[in-house]
């Protein structure tokens, strides 16, 4: 592993922290993006994250081509209720349930955040949406919280993030994907 390596995915994670502290702020959960995947600087996921560590997309991807898996990903997951994968349960009676605001919040600041660190100057509003439709297929989730996360996704690439990234509206977004009948 190079000393390098380890630098440049600390740089990444803080970053990445960062931009997502200041969206969680945006929505008024200003907690959830101070305490935001802290887990990411144990050493768990830290060094097999420095150590798979290409700069352009989750070092996890690399590990799971090398491994077949990934330890860092398997033990994030398990402790950041922000991730899908955290609320899959298949001996449940509701496998995928409705993820708490709270979590579906950061969630979602956690994808765009994630978009705009790897991206970077190629990010564009649109950009999420793009990934999302592709992603979603090979998810496991709720259907009201993919609906959710596609009302959101839809609504950055119209109008944006300043306009999107409300605390009353993401509220209103989920209540009306999450909690209502639709």
């Amino acid at each position: 592993m190079k000393f390098r390596n380890v630098i440049k995915h600390f740089n990444l994670i803080t970053h990445h922290k960062w931009v997502v502290f200041k969206l969680c702020c945006k929505i008024g959960q200003p907690w959830r993006g101070l305490i935001h995947d802290l887990s990411k600087y144990s050493l768990t996921e830290f060094w097999e994250s420095a150590k798979y560590y290409v700069g352009n997309h989750s070092p996890v991807t690399e590990a799971k081509k090398t491994e077949g898996y990934s330890k860092a990903w398997l033990h994030h997951k398990g402790r950041n209720k922000h991730h899908t994968e955290y609320w899959v349960d298949h001996t449940a009676p509701d496998a995928t349930p409705i993820i708490p605001y709270p979590y579906a919040a950061e969630m979602i600041c956690d994808k765009l955040a994630a978009g705009m660190i790897y991206e970077g100057k190629k990010w564009t509003k649109e950009f999420e949406l793009t990934y999302w439709e592709k992603e979603r297929e090979k998810i496991e989730i709720n259907p009201k919280m993919s609906n959710f996360i596609t009302a959101v996704m839809t609504e950055v690439a119209k109008d944006g993030i300043d306009k999107t990234l409300t605390k009353k509206n993401l509220k209103g977004l989920y209540q009306k994907y999450c909690e209502g009948n639709y």
